[in-house]
């Protein structure tokens, strides 16, 4: 067995896909019984010979709820307590079934980092967006929990968000072509996730960092990227690699 195959067979199951993986997971219940997958990390580990970035991308969003979100709105009293579970389960408590899983190698390797795949701050308030919008708020709030749990041990955790609406599996299939062709091009993430996978972001740690003026910013250690701010809502630009707060300008 290959070690993609083995990794593949590690997060899935046998028979698996990733598409499928997220569908069951938009089952009642269906989260409980994968849990046990979650914890065979070190069954990767061991097939894969370490453990690179994970990355938790994974994600539930309105589409699960109400598949037409984007044209009625969906007062929160309207949506299903099952549902709002669903959505619950995978954005926030499959961050933290992850992490969970991940540490205990990273504290033996002394040293391993985090992304957390966020949203705008906008989306996480928007009327008619519960459960997805709170669930990223709180996904959030848990990265920079985690973010500063683990800064001792040299563990960085990140957030990183495209900056906009983004052309993946949670828009609607009959969205107008004329509004999808506006839609962020999931490519965006590439850079900033070779980024925060590289040495080069060694030591930063609970940033959120938005993806789209990503290319603008020049790289180099101790300088901040434009967007940067601390994980959270505590209101400050993410400083030089060190994660110190910066005053904002006048």
């Amino acid at each position: 067995m290959g070690r993609h195959e083995a990794a593949r067979r590690v997060r899935f199951g046998r028979k698996g896909s990733r598409r499928g993986f997220i569908r069951r997971l938009g089952r009642a219940g269906a989260f409980d019984r994968w849990i046990p997958r979650i914890g065979r990390v070190a069954e990767a580990v061991a097939w894969l010979g370490g453990l690179g970035v994970p990355v938790n991308n994974a994600g539930l969003g309105m589409r699960t709820v109400h598949p037409r979100f984007l044209e009625t709105p969906f007062p929160f009293w309207q949506v299903v307590p099952g549902d709002f579970r669903w959505v619950m389960d995978v954005n926030v408590t499959g961050c933290l079934f992850v992490a969970r899983a991940v540490v205990p190698h990273f504290l033996a390797a002394g040293r391993g980092k985090i992304v957390n795949v966020g949203i705008n701050r906008e989306t996480m308030v928007r009327p008619g967006f519960v459960p997805y919008g709170p669930s990223r708020a709180a996904s959030e709030a848990l990265s920079r929990i985690v973010a500063d749990d683990l800064r001792p041990y040299g563990i960085t955790v990140n957030v990183l968000l495209p900056g906009g609406a983004t052309r993946t599996g949670m828009i609607p299939v009959d969205l107008p072509e004329a509004l999808r062709a506006r839609l962020l091009d999931p490519a965006v993430m590439g850079p900033p996730i070779r980024f925060l996978c590289s040495p080069v972001s060694d030591g930063v740690t609970g940033a959120r960092i938005v993806a789209t003026p990503f290319a603008h910013w020049p790289a180099g250690p101790g300088w901040p990227g434009p967007g940067w701010l601390v994980i959270g809502w505590g209101g400050g630009s993410y400083g030089p690699i060190t994660g110190m707060k910066m005053k904002r300008g006048p």
